[in-house]
Order: C-alpha cells, then structure tokens, then sequence
C-alpha cells in the first residue's frame, strides 16, 4: 500500500512539473475567439520540435480581407516568441528575437520555393496559413513597438530557404496544422530541449509606403503568459 501511494505520488509530481512548463491563459471575452490563447505548450524529440497553442475559438477561422496590393497589406499570426539565438535557424547571432509564425495574408506570396495549395503555382499561396521563422526587433515607429527585423538580402545572414526579402523572415516549409481549437507546428531545430517560449496572436501590416520599418506588429490579440515573459519550456517527449 505504502509502495502504491509513493508511486502515485510520483506520477502526480512528474505530471505537475511536466505541465508547469507549459503555459495557461484564461478565457477573455473581449478578445476575438479564434485568437484568444488558452494555453500553450512544445515538446522535442531531439530534432523536431512541436509548438501548439489552443485558443477559445476556432483557431485559423478568421483572416485579414485582401486589398490587392502589397504596400499596407495586413497579416495574421499565431507566434511562438523562442528563447532560442536567431543563429539556430540560420539568421545573424543575437540580431534579435527569434519567433516561428504560422501566418496568413492574402495579398503577397512569401514561400516562392513551396507550392502551399498545390495548384502547381508557388507564388498565389499567401492567403493559406504557411510558416516561418522570424527575427523581432524593437522599433517605437510600429503600433505595437515590435517589427520583423529589416535586412539587405546578398548582405546580412539569412536561412537558405529566405526568400530573399528585405526582412529577416524565413520560409522552412513546414506545414502549419489549424484544426478546432488547436494551432501546430513542428519544424526541425536542435538542441531545443529546455528552451523558453512564449506564445502570442496578433496582427502586421506592411508599411505603406514601402520603406522600413517595412513588416510592424501593429496589434496584439493575447500574449499567453500575459508580459511576453517566455515561461515555458520546451520538453523532451
């Protein structure tokens, strides 16, 4: 008997430390459903990593309207903001935040070496959710005091499968999985186990007249931990 309450204890133990490193968030009517983050959590098996974050409402039923052009051109995101070094995807060391999107914007295409709906045209996808790997910098001209960081392709670091924009933003291919509540994506990085993240939904536009800041965070839905703290911890599987 002893012996059976001493294991049950454990089980318990392991489950609560397990679950702490993930994250909750409670219910806030005031948000728009589909982006209002419940809970978050990722997990490794050593080379691809899972990020999933559960929202109120159905995630990935709702996308920006298009407008026909690219220059002030909107975006929808679920974000995971990492603790990992921009260098682990292929991005400049320590030039900023590295965040995996899993975004939607109707108006441009930014995956060209992928064929996302598979029409057999790779330059008409942007309207499907797709990934991509980001570097986040701070900037006071964006509504949300956030940007995708503004490089010059052929001069500053990027990803072998970059497409080549003046943004630090890459294109892995990895595709995104939206279904009910759940937002999920597992991409192939190293050395994950133990590395913070956050989660965050939230809205970019282009700039408008073309010129930098050119990608802003102009809005924040809901920031899982509340304060953009990275809690949670990526777990082996």
């Amino acid at each position: 008997m002893k012996t059976s309450l001493l294991a049950a204890a454990a089980l318990l133990a392991l489950g609560q430390t397990a679950f702490a490193h993930g994250i909750e968030s409670a219910i806030d009517p005031s948000k728009p459903a589909a982006f209002d983050i419940t809970s978050a959590s990722a997990t490794t098996d050593g080379r691809l990593s899972t990020f999933m974050m559960e929202v109120a409402g159905e995630a990935g039923s709702v996308k920006p309207e298009a407008t026909g052009k690219l220059q002030g051109a909107k975006v929808a995101a679920y974000v995971w903001p990492t603790g990992f070094d921009p260098s682990a995807v292929g991005f400049a060391e320590k030039s900023g935040i590295l965040a995996l999107a899993i975004t939607a914007h109707p108006d441009f295409d930014d995956t060209p070496l992928f064929d996302e709906n598979g029409d057999g045209d790779p330059a008409n996808d942007g309207a499907d959710w797709h990934s991509h790997w980001v570097v986040l910098g701070k900037d006071d001209g964006c509504g949300a005091g956030l940007k995708v960081l503004d490089v010059s392709p052929g001069i500053d670091l990027l990803p072998p499968t970059a497409p080549m924009l003046p943004l630090a933003l890459d294109s892995p291919g990895m595709s995104p999985s939206l279904k009910g509540k759940v937002a999920k994506i597992t991409v192939p990085v190293k050395g994950s186990e133990g590395v913070s993240f956050d989660a965050v939904t939230a809205e970019l536009q282009v700039n408008a007249e073309g010129k930098a800041p050119l990608l802003c965070v102009t809005g924040v839905h809901d920031v899982a931990s509340g304060d953009l703290t990275l809690p949670g911890k990526i777990m082996k599987q």
